[in-house]
């Protein structure tokens, strides 16, 4: 493979994953935090998962 074969293979490949981050951020949903799986010694009572329906 040659020198230019692959900077373009791997520019391609990075320009693939910003651009699939940028349309990820831009998605218009809200963040919903869920609870954390395993709550030692926080003081917090676990209260149900990704099944939760919060």
């Amino acid at each position: 493979m040659s020198k230019t074969t692959f900077r373009l293979i791997t520019s391609t490949f990075w320009l693939v994953v910003v651009l699939l981050v940028v349309m990820d951020s831009l998605q218009d949903y809200p963040y919903r935090p869920e609870p954390a799986p395993i709550a030692w010694g926080s003081g917090q009572a676990a209260s149900g998962g990704h099944c939760s329906g919060r």
